[in-house]
């Protein structure tokens, strides 16, 4: 009788052990979570050479979108981001008018422009690059964001856990159609972006099939 209870104590303690293995390995634990971007928090600053003399620069506000990650695997992220590029700031009405017009950002016919990541590559713990596409103007190219993961925490003031990053990216202006004034104006554009987004349930009906 011994025996027995001895052999079931022991059958008991290894399912035990197996089931605590199988909650805790690398795979159980890889699960990801939606994030809502934060409007209020994050912004786009862009940057442009000016002739030699100088580097202009301008805002973007209030981008709007859902990240998904597990920041003990950044592999399986991703991102979708819709940026209103009405609300581009470069600290001067007159100028902001030109930056509407056809020859530049075409807002008329083309007033979102849009990031979707296909392809995470990991760097380590807290960096990793976003290999996607940037759409806007009817042109859409590839587009690479070199991201740092700040900190995910829960929020003092509104007790959500949330998430912040920074990203920097360059791409051709020409490549989006925009190769006017070609001796004034550099044709790279530089982005430093700055997100916080908050743990959110998506909605089934914002989803991109596949």
């Amino acid at each position: 009788m011994a025996q027995i209870l001895t052999a079931q104590i022991l059958n008991r303690a290894s399912l035990v052990a197996a089931l605590a293995v199988g909650l805790y390995s690398p795979i159980a634990l890889a699960r990801g979570h939606d994030y809502q971007i934060d409007p209020v928090h994050s912004r786009i600053v862009v940057r442009a050479e000016h002739l030699g003399f100088s580097h202009a620069q301008g805002t973007v506000s209030n981008p709007n979108g859902w990240l998904f990650f597990d920041p003990r695997d950044f592999s399986t992220a991703r991102a979708e981001v819709d940026i209103d590029l009405r609300r581009f700031d470069f600290g001067d009405a007159k100028w902001n008018e030109k930056l509407a017009s056809r020859t530049w950002l075409q807002l008329e016919s083309s007033p979102t422009a849009r990031f979707v990541s296909e392809h995470i590559e990991p760097i380590d713990e807290h960096r990793f690059k976003a290999h996607g596409v940037l759409s806007f103007r009817g042109t859409s190219q590839p587009l690479t964001l070199n991201v740092r993961f700040n900190r995910l925490a829960r929020h003092p003031l509104t007790l959500k856990r949330t998430a912040g990053f920074s990203a920097t990216a360059s791409f051709s202006r020409a490549a989006f159609g925009m190769d006017a004034w070609k001796s004034m104006v550099g044709d790279q554009i530089d982005l430093q972006i700055e997100v916080e987004a908050q743990r959110k349930r998506r909605p089934e009906s914002t989803e991109t099939a596949g």
